[in-house]
């Protein structure tokens, strides 16, 4: 086992995977840029380096200081969290070539998922099921035409090395494919450095269902169940859920058994998940984030694995200590993301300084969060405060438990979403289990909240 670990990462996240670290009888090192030189995920390491000014790309992008900054501290490993370099296949090759050990997935498997046209190819190999649409990329506009006409509209222009809900376009008809093509690529080549897109059909109000899996070096796959992630705005989540509503066993079983062939299918190991539509009984492969998933907190609770400390521990190369016979659900667990944001301006971003801040507290109450009062939330880094997370014994309760902890929840100096979550959940939407799709694209709606 390791002795020091890295973490190339800032905010909650580097707080979490420090806290589980320290555990395991780890010690932790953070990195930090200029401006967050006292944030609280650097006061909880047991070291720290500065990367450089605030934004991401003169800091927490900047691969050779993280690398500089691991072997000056003795760290051993390197783990990188979510966003920002975990599914950057260069950086886990330049941590190998230095001597660091990459706590995630190979080179391979990140490329081979990275680019969504090749992973759709290896995904129809394997026998997964995919969303029907082009298994090329677009190459003019007369293909793409060409291309949707065959498809049939609407269709979803994607771009290949995109996510997180960015490099996505919608065209409802012939009229809307030039602007969508040019949005997507635009995106893609802005924020991923690859213009490339392609088409597949457009599904209208799918749920979006992703399953955990877990591989280790040994070749030994496991799934940890699903995830509910259907309510997003710009296809980007906003409230997940374990285990997913209107999900059956038998769909439950049949959904972990893709995730784990299209695992399988790349070689891969690491804490991974397979995101998919579901369309009534109908579930198609969409991508595989290859990197600890934001909402992986929901999975924790419903099965008590700690996520991360599995990473940690297959990277270190120790095989899973329990087989798919050994994972089993108990209750329901709920995630909103407190983001500062505002719901009624269309979820537009609010930075500036929390003067006040106070965390729920209870049984089966869980914040995973990187701030405090005072802390300043800058325009260069995402949005994100906190997640707030929940466990009952079933969906109602854990909805009951969630709403008391928003209410308990202070934020001040900012706007945040806790309006928007408190609404939310009281509607008869979410206690039915839709999408809540409607809700969020109502801006009379989300002006009450």
């Amino acid at each position: 086992m390791f002795t020091r670990v890295l973490v190339a990462n800032r905010g909650e996240i580097a707080v979490r995977v420090t806290r589980t670290l320290h555990r395991m009888g780890v010690e932790a090192v953070a990195v930090h840029s200029e401006p967050e030189r006292d944030a609280v995920h650097v006061r909880t390491a047991d070291a720290a380096v500065c990367l450089g000014p605030g934004p991401v790309g003169d800091s927490y992008l900047r691969a050779d200081r993280i690398i500089e900054a691991a072997k000056e501290t003795g760290a051993q490993a390197v783990h990188p969290g979510y966003g920002l370099l975990s599914e950057n296949p260069d950086f886990a090759e330049a941590c190998a070539r230095a001597g660091l050990v990459f706590i995630g997935p190979s080179a391979e498997a990140m490329r081979a998922m990275g680019s969504k046209i090749e992973a759709r190819n290896r995904m129809m190999t394997a026998g997964v099921p995919v969303v029907p649409g082009s298994l090329e990329p677009v190459r003019d506009l007369g293909h793409a035409f060409a291309t949707a006409g065959e498809i049939g509209y609407p269709v979803a222009v994607k771009a290949s090395g995109a996510g997180g809900g960015k490099g996505f376009r919608v065209a409802a008809t012939p009229d809307d494919l030039k602007a969508a093509i040019a949005g997507a690529s635009g995106e893609g080549a802005r924020f991923f450095g690859d213009p490339t897109v392609y088409l597949e059909r457009y599904l209208d109000d799918p749920r979006h269902v992703e399953v955990q899996i877990l591989g280790d070096v040994h070749g030994n796959v496991v799934h940890l169940s699903e995830r509910d992630c259907s309510i997003q705005r710009r296809h980007q989540k906003l409230v997940e859920e374990s285990p997913a509503v209107h999900v059956s066993a038998r769909i439950r079983a049949r959904i972990g058994e893709i995730a784990v062939a299209a695992a399988r299918a790349v070689g891969y190991h690491s804490a991974g998940t397979v995101e998919g539509l579901l369309d009534g009984e109908d579930f198609y492969f969409l991508e595989m984030n290859t990197r600890i998933q934001v909402e992986h907190p929901v999975t924790e609770l419903v099965t008590g694995i700690d996520l991360v400390e599995q990473q940690v521990r297959i990277a270190a190369g120790e095989p899973l200590s329990f087989t798919q016979d050994d994972v089993r659900l108990d209750g329901h667990a709920i995630e909103c993301r407190i983001n500062a944001e505002n719901a009624a301006k269309r979820f537009l971003p609010a930075p500036g300084t929390i003067t006040a801040y106070q965390e729920p507290e209870g049984e089966h109450v869980r914040v995973d969060s990187g701030v405090e009062k005072g802390t300043a939330l800058l325009p260069f880094y995402d949005p994100m405060i906190a997640k707030l997370i929940v466990w009952g014994p079933d969906r109602a309760a854990a909805t009951a438990r969630m709403r008391q902890a928003l209410d308990d929840f202070r934020i001040d100096g900012i706007a945040t979403l806790l309006p928007f979550h408190r609404a939310l959940l009281a509607t008869g939407q979410w206690e039915r289990g839709e999408t809540c799709k409607d809700l969020i694209e109502d801006r009379h709606w989300l002006n009450d909240v």
